[in-house]
C-alpha cells in the first residue's frame, strides 16, 4: 500500500492560495491606509508601499472598495475577540472592569491607526453605499463583543443589565473614540481619562449599579 503524503508534500487548494494571497494583501494595505486614511490611499499608493505590484492588487481585488471592503472585515474578524480571555479569567466584577479598561487602553496604544482608520471608514460610508454592508456588519459584530463583557459584568455582579446591546455599545464606543482622538491629539491625559470613565460606568450598565 502507498503511504499517504507527508503534510509538508501535500498540495493547498486553488482556492486556499487565493484566499492566503488576499490575506496578505489586506495586512500590506492596512499598514499604508492606516498611515495615510481612505481619502489620501490610492491602489498604487498601497502597491508603492508593499512588496506587491499594482497589478497584482488589481488581480485579487476589483478597486480600491472591493480591497478596503475586504480589509475591514478581515481585520475586525481579528480584533472582536481581544477581550475574550478578560472575560473569561475575571472572577469578580471590580477584576473585569479593571482588566476591561486596561484592554481598552493598550490596544489603543497597540493599533491605533488601525482603529483610527475604521472610525475614518466607518464615517466614509455614509456617503459611499458600497462600504455599508461590510461596515454594518463590523458594527454588529463589535457590539456583540461589548455586550459580552457587559453580560458578564452583570453576572459576575449577580445583576441584570440595564441597558440595550446598542445603548452600551454606543456609550463605550463614543468614550473610546474620544480617548483614541485625544491620544492622536498627543493629549496626556487621554487614556487615564478613558480608565476613570470606563470604571464609572460599567456599573451603571447593571440594574441597582452605582459607580
Amino acid at each position: 500500500m502507498t503511504p499517504p503524503p507527508s503534510a509538508a508534500r501535500v498540495r493547498r487548494s486553488p482556492v486556499d492560495r487565493y484566499d492566503e494571497r488576499r490575506e496578505q494583501l489586506a495586512e500590506s494595505a492596512l499598514k499604508t491606509l492606516g498611515e495615510l486614511g481612505y481619502a489620501r490611499t490610492s491602489l498604487r499608493d498601497i502597491a508603492t508601499n508593499s512588496p506587491f505590484s499594482h497589478g497584482v492588487l488589481h488581480y485579487y481585488f476589483d478597486d480600491k472598495l472591493d480591497l478596503i471592503d475586504y480589509c475591514i472585515r478581515y481585520y475586525k474578524a481579528k480584533c472582536v475577540t481581544r477581550y475574550d480571555a478578560v472575560i473569561a479569567d475575571s472572577t469578580g466584577p471590580d477584576e473585569l472592569r479593571e482588566a476591561f479598561a486596561a484592554k481598552l487602553v493598550e490596544t489603543i496604544v497597540e493599533e491605533g491607526p488601525m482603529h483610527r482608520l475604521w472610525y475614518d471608514i466607518r464615517a466614509q460610508s455614509m456617503f459611499e453605499h458600497r462600504l455599508r454592508p461590510a461596515v454594518t456588519y463590523v458594527d454588529q459584530t463589535l457590539e456583540d463583543m461589548v455586550w459580552r463583557v457587559i453580560d458578564r459584568y452583570a453576572e459576575l455582579s449577580s445583576a441584570t443589565p440595564a441597558l440595550s446591546p446598542a445603548a452600551a455599545y454606543g456609550m463605550l464606543d463614543g468614550l473610546f473614540h474620544a480617548a483614541l482622538l485625544g491620544e492622536a491629539l498627543g493629549e496626556d491625559d487621554a487614556l487615564p481619562t478613558l480608565v476613570d470613565q470606563v470604571h464609572g460606568l460599567l456599573p451603571l450598565t447593571i440594574e441597582g449599579g452605582t459607580p
